[in-house]
C-alpha cells in the first residue's frame, strides 16, 4: 500500500469511529488548549511587567557618574563623530563638558543629558497657593528624548523658563488651609478622614501653563523665620501625567525642571548672608555629578556602557532587573509546560485504551488485510496515522479553546480595571499542535504493534 492509501484508510477509520474519536480529541484539546493558555498568559506576564519596569527603571537608560571606568589606552573606542582621542585635558575621573559631548556622540546614543537634583523648596503662585518640589537641573530641549511628554506647551531656552511635570500641578493650596490640615492631622493622626480629605486635595489641578510662579526659600540657620523670594518664573510647559501612573501617586512626585542657567540665577536670588549652605545644590561649573545616557536599543546597552568607561566613568543600567524577570518567568513557563503536558499524559492513556479497542474490534479487517498482502508495517503504519490525525485534530480544537479561554481572561481582567492584556503569540500555535500529534503518534504505538502482530487466518476464524 501507499502512503496516500493508508492515510485514506485512516482517515475512514476516524471519521466511522465518532465517539472514540470525539472522545480522544477533546482530551487532546484540552491538554494542547493547557499548554497554549499557560504559555501565552506567562508571556503577556512577561510583558506587561517588563513594560511597567521599563517605565520605572527605563532599561535604556545609562547613569553615568564620575570616577571608574576601565583604562583608556590613549582613545576613547568606538563611537561617532564626537569621539576623540583621551588625553589628561579631559580630567580622569571627572564628569566633565567635553566628556558630556564625547558621550553625545557615540554610536546607539540618542541623548545624553545632566538630570541634576538640586534640592527641595517651595513654589508659591501669584494667587498664594503653595507646593513643595524637587528642583531638577536638566538640559530642557531634551525632556522629550527621555519619554517625556508635552500636555501644554514647551521648552525653550530663555533664562527664567521652567517646565512642571503633572503632579507639580496637583495640590497647590494656600499656606493657611494647608497648615490648619497638618495642624489637625499632627492632633488626631488616626483620623481617617482626615487623610481621605488630603488625599483629596493632593489631586485637585491647578492650571499653571504660561503663569508665573516664585520659589520661596527658607534660612533654617536662623532663630527667626527668615524667607526670600526669586524672581518670577514663567512656566513654558506642562508634561503629561506618565502612562500607567494615577493622579494620587503623581502627586506625590512634584518636580520642576530647570536650566543651568536659570539654577545658577536662583542660586544666587535665593542666597542667605549668614547661611553655610546654599539652597541648591549645584555641581562646580563645567561639571556634572551625574548624567543620564538614553541608547536607541537595549541590546545596545552594553557596547555604549564600555566606551563610557574607556572615559573613567562609572556607568551603571537596570539590565539586571530584567534578568531577574526572565529568570522568574523562565520559571513560570516550565511549571505551566509541566502543567499541559501532565493533562496531554493522561489524554494519551485515553488514546491508549481507545486504540487498543479499537484493534481488538477490528481484528477481523486485520486478518483480511493481511491475506490480501498487507505487511506488519503498513498495519502499523496504519494505526500510528490514525493516531497522529486523532492528534492533529486535538490539536486544531485547542488552538480554539485556547482563544476561547484568552478572551475570557481579557473580558474577566478587564472588568476589574485596566490590566494586563493576554495574548497569545503566534510561536506558540505550533507549539501546542506538536505537542498534541507527538501525544497521538505516542499513543498510537503500542496499538499499532499489537494490531500488526494480529494472526490472520485465528482472527478471521474467530470472527
Amino acid at each position: 500500500m501507499k502512503i496516500r492509501d493508508i492515510s485514506r484508510m485512516a482517515w475512514e477509520q476516524v471519521k466511522r469511529r465518532k465517539v472514540v474519536t470525539g472522545l480522544c480529541m477533546t482530551g487532546i484539546s484540552i491538554g494542547c488548549a493547557a499548554i497554549i493558555v499557560a504559555l501565552s498568559v506567562g508571556q503577556s506576564a512577561q510583558v506587561y511587567v517588563t513594560e511597567q519596569v521599563n517605565a520605572n527603571f527605563k532599561m535604556d537608560e545609562i547613569t553615568v557618574s564620575p570616577g571608574g571606568g576601565l583604562p583608556t589606552n590613549g582613545k576613547s573606542g568606538g563611537g561617532g563623530g564626537g569621539s576623540g582621542e583621551v588625553n589628561e585635558n579631559l580630567d580622569p575621573g571627572k564628569l566633565t563638558d567635553q566628556k558630556l559631548k564625547i558621550i553625545q556622540g557615540l554610536n546607539h546614543v540618542k541623548a545624553a543629558s545632566p538630570f541634576h537634583q538640586a534640592g527641595y523648596l517651595q513654589m508659591v503662585t501669584i494667587d498664594n497657593k503653595i507646593s513643595d518640589v524637587q528642583v531638577v537641573v536638566a538640559d530642557l530641549q531634551k525632556l522629550t528624548a527621555y519619554d517625556h511628554k508635552f500636555k501644554q506647551g514647551g521648552a525653550n531656552g530663555q533664562l527664567g523658563s521652567i517646565v512642571l511635570n503633572h503632579g507639580a500641578t496637583l495640590g497647590l493650596i494656600d499656606l493657611e488651609t494647608r497648615q490648619k490640615l497638618f495642624d489637625q492631622m499632627s492632633a488626631d493622626p488616626f483620623n481617617q478622614e482626615l487623610y481621605q480629605q488630603y488625599d483629596k486635595m493632593a489631586t485637585v489641578p491647578t492650571e499653571l501653563y504660561r503663569k508665573q510662579v516664585q520659589i520661596q526659600a527658607q534660612d533654617y540657620s536662623s532663630t527667626t523665620p527668615v524667607f526670600k523670594l526669586s524672581s518670577p518664573l514663567q512656566i513654558s510647559g506642562i508634561l503629561a501625567l506618565p502612562k500607567g501612573m494615577d493622579e494620587l501617586r503623581s502627586s506625590y512626585e512634584k518636580i520642576m525642571y530647570v536650566s543651568p542657567e536659570t539654577a545658577q540665577q536662583l542660586s544666587k536670588e535665593l542666597a542667605f548672608d549668614n547661611s553655610t549652605t546654599s539652597v541648591l545644590t549645584l555641581p562646580p561649573e563645567g561639571s556634572y555629578n551625574s548624567i543620564t545616557v538614553k541608547v536607541d536599543d537595549v541590546a545596545n546597552i552594553k557596547p555604549v556602557e564600555q566606551m563610557i568607561q574607556k572615559l573613567s566613568l562609572n556607568a551603571q543600567d537596570n539590565l539586571f532587573q530584567q534578568e531577574m524577570l526572565k529568570e522568574q518567568f523562565d520559571m513560570i513557563k516550565m511549571a505551566a509546560l509541566g502543567i499541559g503536558v501532565f493533562i496531554l499524559i493522561i489524554a494519551s492513556i485515553s488514546i491508549i485504551v481507545a486504540m487498543t479497542m479499537s484493534t481488538h474490534q477490528r481484528r477481523r479487517q486485520i486478518g483480511i488485510m493481511k491475506v490480501l498482502g498487507a505487511n506488519m508495517g503498513q498495519i502499523r503504519n496504519m494505526f500510528i496515522t490514525e493516531a497522529a490525525l486523532l492528534g492533529l485534530l486535538g490539536g486544531m480544537l485547542g488552538v480554539a479553546f485556547s482563544y476561547l479561554i484568552v478572551m475570557g481572561l481579557n473580558k474577566l481582567v478587564g472588568s476589574a480595571g485596566d490590566g494586563m492584556n493576554f495574548f497569545i503569540p503566534a510561536m506558540n500555535l505550533p507549539v501546542g499542535i506538536s505537542f498534541a500529534i507527538m501525544t497521538g503518534v505516542l499513543s498510537g504505538i503500542y496499538p499499532a504493534i499489537s494490531a500488526s502482530r494480529t494472526d490472520a487466518l485465528t482472527a478471521i476464524k474467530r470472527d
